[in-house]
């Protein structure tokens, strides 16, 4: 096992980023991530268990949800494995947090707050260029002006991520780099160049962890390891199915083109077995060509 935990882990993740101890991680990666556009200073976190408002309606459970100290809500999620739906699943967690901000009375003018979603992916998105970072804003589409700033996704394809320790360049891209390789590192980097790393490294330590926060660790590890061995056999099994299909479709296929070579090549032989009786019978040529399909060239040549 490594120095650092693992942070694709559930009580890994967590504990980077969803504690009140180290909300300032968080603070310092949002700041990163929305850098040139916003300064967050402090951050609460908020219930994660959004309970259904009326019988029958569908609770929504969260990471990590917190509100900005001007109102402004971050749902950030850690994702190991695409889902059915997953691009609805978001849409539908962002706007369910949009609609809990409406008030009941008639004097509320719909003053929403901004919503942001933050998902981490462990994958790369389907049907969608594979990038590091994907930003999706309600906007005009022939203009591409935003049209409202009150709903954001943000997918992070950590797969995407490809940089080395001395090509990171900005305070996003340090920490994309330290969270894809935490689990590898013999050593934290950065910390000379930024103390929120160096308090990073005291809270990621495996020797730090007390003996329950290490027990809940060790069933996180498995059961992310129990969720890896499941996509590989899924994966594996698509691939072996997805082979012997295509070894059953090229052998039906080449059957199919030799049965029809076979047939033309037939029909040739007994077209000009048909054009050389009747050219002994004194058949015209072109009469010939007519009947049998050969041209008059190849008649003459029989």
């Amino acid at each position: 096992m490594g120095k650092f935990i693992n942070p694709f882990t559930d009580v890994g993740f967590k504990k980077i980023f969803g504690q009140e101890i180290t909300k300032d991680l968080l603070i310092d990666f949002l700041n990163g991530l929305l850098v040139n556009e916003k300064s967050i200073t402090d951050i609460t976190f908020l219930d994660k268990e959004l309970l259904p408002e009326y019988m029958g309606d569908r609770g929504v459970i969260y990471d990590i949800y917190c509100t900005t100290e001007s109102g402004e809500q971050f749902i950030v999620e850690m994702q190991n494995k695409q889902q059915t739906n997953f691009k609805e699943r978001a849409l539908f967690y962002l706007s369910h947090t949009v609609a809990r901000q409406g008030e009941r009375g008639a004097h509320w003018q719909f003053d929403l707050k901004a919503v942001y979603g933050v998902f981490f992916l462990n994958f790369c998105l389907a049907d969608a260029p594979h990038k590091l970072r994907t930003d999706v804003v309600l906007a005009d589409r022939d203009t591409h002006e935003t049209f409202s700033d009150k709903l954001r996704f943000i997918f992070i394809e950590l797969p995407s991520f490809h940089k080395e320790e001395s090509e990171c360049e900005t305070d996003f891209e340090r920490w994309i780099y330290v969270l894809k390789n935490m689990d590898t590192l013999k050593r934290m980097p950065f910390k000379a160049r930024k103390s929120v790393f160096e308090k990073l490294e005291k809270i990621v330590d495996i020797a730090s962890l007390t003996k329950e926060e290490r027990m809940k660790y060790d069933e996180s590890i498995k059961v992310f390891r129990d969720q890896l061995a499941t996509i590989s056999f899924a994966e594996e099994k698509g691939w072996r199915k997805g082979l012997e299909r295509g070894i059953e479709e090229g052998m039906e296929k080449g059957m199919e083109k030799g049965m029809e070579k076979g047939m033309e090549k037939g029909m040739e032989k007994k077209s000009r077995e048909i054009a050389r009786n009747l050219k002994k019978l004194g058949v015209p040529a072109d009469t010939i060509s007519q009947a049998s399909g050969l041209s008059v060239e190849e008649i003459e040549n029989i």
